[in-house]
């Protein structure tokens, strides 16, 4: 009854919907009387972010093919795409991938869905844990997107534009800083600047994977600075003025691995199954930890109150290691540190080494992961009661381990 009356709330708030709603009743009216046969569910894609926007969705569709989150009987979804939206290129693909209809007659039958009692069951709901592969499904099925013939041909064509040959392996990397979200919404997004990192600090990395005969592409649809690289592999696609929707989705599709500083494009290479290593990662406790083909190094957490580095004990015990917002580093008086050049280059080459199938480790490698994952709270849930983590199957970087061996203590 409460919820009916706050929706009730919102028509009266909102008169312009108020014929819509009216007109939504005798649907929804039609949609309980076949329930019994048919049930319809209707939900909204998580579209103004791009990781949102590919890795929320991905997960759901993993979950209905899982059977997870998903009615036992006969069952119908319909999803409307909210908007803005991030990335049309998502939204049309997207769109031939699920049952739409328009946010408006969605947002409609909800309404009115609601002042009518026992409407609940026909919500999606959210998944399990929003993007996060909890139930390691992406190991399990395959992508959902599928591009057309013609934008393989349109997708080899962009990279020919750009200088990458079709027999070339690139890398796509992405580091974040605030100016995407600046630009899009004049508003205080500050919370947000502990996950920003120095993309100067990536250099290094690049132009080691240049030598070793890959492309490098810099993502990004608004940055603060170019990557001051001179090597002709390294191409700052971000702002070389050939950046486009459907480019950003082939580009994280087809790469050979992406290197992510935990910006929200990764999400893209991430639906597509693609290798990924996540590094400058500020949370620990928030790490992406569902496949085999993930390296991760994460932030130094450096105690002004202590004068040092916190132990990864330590960053938990200080209430840290969960931490999503810059205000929650500072109350704690944490300051985050960068992955230094070296630190980034070696957990690249680290990634590259297992997926060529050339790795060698080391004689105590296999120790310190089995430290470092011991100490990890693989059972960590969210506020929301959500867990984080399935089962571990990612790599934190062997050369950060080996020379931070104190930090295990």
């Amino acid at each position: 009854m409460y919820v009916g009356y706050k929706h009730l709330k919102l028509v009266f708030k909102k008169p312009l919907t108020l014929p819509l709603v009216i007109l939504a009743f005798p649907v929804v009216v039609a949609i309980r009387l076949i329930r019994p046969w048919l049930l319809i569910r209707w939900g909204r894609t998580y579209s103004s972010r791009i990781g949102h926007f590919a890795g929320n969705t991905e997960q759901y569709l993993c979950e209905q093919d899982a059977g997870i989150n998903s009615p036992r009987q006969r069952h119908v979804d319909f999803i409307s795409i909210s908007r803005p939206i991030s990335n049309q290129q998502l939204a049309k693909m997207w769109r031939r991938t699920l049952h739409l209809w328009p946010d408006w007659l969605q947002a409609a039958i909800n309404r009115a869905n609601w002042l009518i009692p026992g409407g609940a069951v026909h919500r999606i709901g959210q998944n399990t844990s929003q993007d996060r592969d909890v139930h390691n499904l992406l190991d399990r099925f395959p992508p959902h997107l599928i591009f057309t013939a013609e934008e393989e041909a349109r997708g080899v064509a962009g990279l020919r534009l750009m200088g990458i040959p079709a027999d070339i392996p690139f890398v796509c990397l992405i580091s974040r800083d605030s100016a995407y979200l600046d630009a899009q919404s004049p508003r205080d997004w500050s919370y947000h600047n502990h996950r920003d990192s120095d993309i100067q600090n990536y250099v290094l990395a690049t132009e080691e994977l240049a030598n070793r005969g890959y492309f490098v592409v810099r993502m990004g649809a608004q940055v603060r600075e170019a990557i001051k690289s001179r090597h002709p592999k390294v191409i700052d696609y971000a702002t070389n003025g050939m950046r486009s929707d459907f480019m950003d989705v082939y580009l994280g599709a087809k790469c050979a691995f992406c290197i992510s500083g935990t910006a929200g494009f990764e999400a893209v290479p991430l639906v597509f199954r693609r290798p990924i290593v996540f590094v400058n990662v500020s949370s620990l406790g928030y790490i992406w930890t569902s496949r085999n083909q993930f390296v991760v190094i994460t932030k130094r957490h450096y105690s002004l109150t202590k004068d040092r580095e916190l132990t990864v004990k330590e960053i938990f015990s200080f209430g840290s290691g969960f931490s999503l917002a810059s205000s929650e580093y500072e109350s704690k008086g944490i300051q985050l540190i960068e992955n230094t050049p070296e630190e980034i280059r070696d957990a690249v080459i680290e990634l590259v080494e297992r997926l060529s199938g050339t790795w060698q480790p080391q004689e105590d490698d296999e120790a310190l992961q089995g430290k470092f994952w011991e100490i990890f709270p693989a059972d960590a849930k969210t506020a929301e009661g959500e867990p984080l983590h399935g089962e571990i199957r990612s790599h934190f970087g062997a050369e950060f381990l080996r020379n931070n061996r104190d930090w295990l203590q």
